[in-house]
C-alpha cells in the first residue's frame, strides 16, 4: 500500500452497521474503520453546469445528498463561453447523479446574499441560512424547492440576544421529537437560537458556557470589521483575535455547526476557537475541548458527523485550515486519527468545510474557497490505526 493509499485510511473506532448488515466488531486499540476516496463520485453535472464553493451538504433518510453552494464564487474565466452556474441546491442519488436543483431569488422569501449550510429533516423539509452581514433569515422549502417560511427578516438583526432574527446563521438541525429548529448562529451572531419547526416561533437561545451572549466582548477587540469585509467573508480572512495561550474565550467567536446525537447531547462548532462545546438541549452546558488549539485564521473545527454506529461512538471533524478531517471518541473527545492533505486531487482538501454521512458509513465532504467540490469517501472495512498526522 503506497504512501498516498496510506494518506487515505483513516483509524477510527467501531461502526456496528456500515455497508448494509455487519456484525459488531468488538472496539480494539489497534484497529479502526478505514475509508478510501471515491473519485468517481458523483458523476458530471448536466447542462454544462459548475458549482461555486460549496457550503453545505446532508443525507436525507433515501441516502439522496444535497448539497448548498455559492454560484456567484464561479470567476468570469470559469463560466464564460458555455459554461454556466449551476442551480444553488442539488440533489444527487447514491449514485451521483443529480436528481433535482432549483434555488435562487424568487417571490415571497429573501435569498441569502451569501449561501451557507443546509439540513434535510425527517419530513424532507429541506432548511438554508445565509452567512452574509444582512443575511438574517432561514428559509425552509419542500424537496421541490416550494417556498414554505422564513425565519427572521434579512437586513434586520439585532444583535446575538434577538429572538426573532438571525445574524448569519451557518447551519442548522432539526429535532424530530421536539419538532424543534437549532441553528448555529452564526458569522455575525455569537449563539445557539432553538425555534418551533413548524411555527417559526423562538424557544431559546444560549451563547458560550450556556451563558447570555455578549456582542460587546467583540466590539472591545475591534473584530467587527467595516467594509469592505462582510459576513462569512469578514471572519473567512480577517484576523482572529482568539489567543491559543490565553484563558478559555467566555464567547462563541463563530458558531459554524450544531448537531444533536441520538443521546440528546447538542454539539456545537465553534469556529475560529478551535473549539466544541456540548451541551443539552436546554443549553446547559457540558464539557469543551480544544483541537489544533494553535491553529488561528479560519479555525480547526468546521462540521461534526457522528459514526453510525448506534451509540455514535466517534466523531468526524473536518478542519479546512490544517485540510484535515480529525477523528475524535465521542465521550472524551479524544483525537485518535486523521486523514487528508492540502491539495487539489481526489482525497485531498482545499478548504474542508462540511461533512455528512450516509446509512452505509461513507462520507461526503465539501470544499468552499476554490475548492468548489464534493467527495465521497467510502467506507472499506476494519483496518489498523493510522496515527502519524494526529495533532
Amino acid at each position: 500500500m503506497g504512501w498516498f493509499t496510506n494518506r487515505l485510511v483513516l483509524a477510527v473506532a467501531t461502526f456496528s452497521a456500515i455497508g448494509g448488515p455487519v456484525s459488531v466488531v468488538a472496539q480494539t486499540p489497534s484497529q479502526a474503520p478505514s475509508y478510501e476516496v471515491d473519485a468517481a463520485w458523483p458523476k458530471p453535472l448536466p447542462d454544462r453546469w459548475l458549482v461555486g464553493a460549496v457550503v453545505g451538504v446532508a443525507v436525507d433518510a433515501s441516502d439522496h445528498v444535497w448539497i448548498v453552494h455559492r454560484p456567484a464564487t464561479l470567476q468570469p474565466n470559469e463560466i464564460r463561453s458555455i459554461w454556466r452556474a449551476a442551480p444553488p441546491v442539488i440533489e444527487f442519488d447514491p449514485d451521483g447523479n443529480v436528481v433535482s436543483a432549483w434555488g435562487g431569488p424568487g417571490n415571497g422569501y429573501d435569498w441569502p446574499d451569501l449561501e451557507h449550510g443546509i439540513h434535510v429533516d425527517d419530513d424532507s423539509y429541506v432548511w438554508l441560512g445565509g452567512g452574509g452581514a444582512n443575511d438574517a433569515q432561514i428559509l425552509k422549502f419542500t424537496r421541490d424547492g416550494e417556498f414554505v417560511m422564513q425565519i427572521g427578516r434579512k437586513g434586520q438583526n439585532g444583535g446575538s440576544n434577538d429572538p426573532e432574527n438571525l445574524g448569519g446563521a451557518a447551519h442548522m438541525v432539526v429535532d424530530s421529537t421536539a419538532n424543534e429548529l437549532y441553528v448555529a448562529d452564526g458569522y455575525v451572531n455569537h449563539r445557539v437560537i432553538v425555534f418551533d419547526a413548524e411555527s417559526g416561533a423562538y424557544k431559546r437561545h444560549w451563547g458560550a458556557y450556556g451563558n447570555r451572549p455578549d456582542d460587546s466582548y467583540f466590539e472591545a477587540a475591534g473584530e467587527h470589521l467595516p467594509s469592505p469585509f462582510s459576513g462569512a467573508v469578514q471572519h473567512e480572512y480577517a484576523p482572529s483575535q482568539y489567543d491559543p495561550n490565553g484563558p478559555p474565550p467566555p464567547q462563541l467567536r463563530i458558531t459554524h455547526c450544531v448537531r444533536i446525537a441520538n443521546d440528546g447531547l447538542v454539539y456545537v462548532c465553534d469556529r475560529t476557537n478551535d473549539r466544541i462545546q456540548v451541551f443539552r438541549k436546554d443549553g446547559t452546558f457540558v464539557k469543551e475541548m480544544f483541537i489544533a488549539k494553535e491553529t488561528l485564521g479560519s479555525g480547526s473545527v468546521w462540521d461534526i458527523a457522528f459514526s453510525n454506529d448506534p451509540a455514535q461512538t466517534y466523531l468526524l471533524v473536518p478542519d479546512g485550515t490544517n485540510q484535515e478531517v480529525r477523528v475524535l471518541i465521542r465521550d472524551t473527545l479524544e483525537v485518535v486519527s486523521a486523514f487528508g492533505q492540502a491539495g487539489r486531487w481526489a482525497g485531498q482538501f482545499y478548504g474542508a468545510h462540511n461533512i455528512a454521512a450516509d446509512s452505509n458509513g461513507n462520507l461526503y465532504i465539501t470544499e468552499t474557497y476554490e475548492g468548489k467540490r464534493i467527495q465521497r469517501f467510502r467506507y472499506e472495512g476494519m483496518a489498523p490505526r493510522n496515527t502519524p498526522w494526529v495533532r
